[in-house]
């Protein structure tokens, strides 16, 4: 039997629909997953690889090169003056860097979304006295796949990233990963508790 003109006409259309609604459907689809998944689940493809380099301008007016820092273990971390979990832990990480300082580590924050009057506040409220700079257009947040805050990078004296954690940190965890870092140890990423998106 020969298909007519019409039945042919109707089997194309009603292909151009259900290619139509299925495309629509996928992308929305995506979509809903994408808007439901939660960014502290996606790993990090920067541990075990060497840390991008940035230059900084820290609030004393001196810049700063990532580089460097080349043959001590940094400690990176973004911050905001607005956010509880990175309020919560810079007196412990002030306490950490004035006891690690002294045997070749370094602390850098990056303080991201804050005015520059908000970062300086922050600073002067909690004493702080390891550099910090603003990354004003956060080119630097976008280099290391920053989602939210506090999120903090532990650098090897090779420069290579042995660990990243999202939340706020904990002491004990903050010096088993200096150790580690030290040693050149990689490690997944971890959790902590507190966390503010910022995507």
């Amino acid at each position: 039997m020969t298909a007519t003109p019409a039945s042919s006409h109707r089997q194309t259309a009603v292909l151009r629909y259900a290619l139509t609604f299925g495309g629509i459907a996928a992308v929305v689809g995506l979509l809903a997953y994408g808007f439901t998944t939660d960014p502290r689940k996606i790993p990090s493809t920067l541990v075990g690889s060497q840390a991008p380099d940035f230059e900084l301008r820290l609030l004393d007016g001196t810049v700063m090169r990532l580089s460097d820092y080349r043959g001590r273990v940094v400690f990176l971390n973004f911050w905001a003056s607005w956010c509880p979990p990175c309020r919560a832990e810079a007196p412990l990480l002030e306490v950490a860097w004035r006891e690690a300082k002294d045997r070749g580590v370094v602390f850098v924050g990056v303080n991201i979304q804050a005015t520059d009057e908000g970062a300086r506040r922050f600073i002067e409220e909690f004493g702080i006295t390891y550099p910090n700079g603003r990354d004003t257009q956060s080119r630097i947040a976008i280099d290391y796949g920053v989602y939210g805050i506090p999120e903090t990078f532990f650098i090897d004296r090779e420069g290579m990233i042995t660990y990243k954690h999202i939340g706020a940190l904990g002491a004990e965890t903050l010096g088993q990963k200096l150790v580690e870092a030290s040693r050149g140890i990689v490690t997944t990423e971890g959790r902590g508790g507190g966390y503010q998106s910022v995507r």
